[in-house]
């Protein structure tokens, strides 16, 4: 399955004025990364990828939200966001503020 497109126009439209950000497929997604640390993604797997802290993530969880699962091990500080959590865009806006504000937290990395 490849990403959604439609996504990633919506992603992108909210970090355009962001500056350190850019675009980098990453297992079959769109990554956004933030002065070269991932904040979010359209997954290739459907829905929203987003970088939290990892303090944080267990009370973000919900019906629609769930940690990142990789090769069967759950990612700490990963969220999983369905897409009914983000019909609107002030829905999306809030989740890819949250992993964009927590991606500038981080050290800066080299863009590759």
């Amino acid at each position: 399955m490849s990403y959604d497109e439609e996504l990633a126009e919506r992603i992108r439209a909210l970090v355009a004025s962001e500056p350190g950000i850019f675009e980098q497929r990453m297992f079959g997604g769109l990554a956004f990364m933030v002065n070269g640390n991932m904040s979010v993604a359209a997954s290739g797997k459907g829905g929203l990828l987003v970088r939290v802290h990892p303090d944080d993530a267990d009370s973000l969880l919900g019906t629609h939200v769930e940690p990142m699962v990789m090769g069967g091990r759950e990612m700490r500080g990963w969220l999983r966001v369905d897409s009914a959590a983000m019909d609107t865009d002030d829905e999306l806006a809030g989740w890819v503020d949250r992993g964009v504000g927590y991606a500038r937290s981080l050290p800066v990395k080299r863009k590759k």
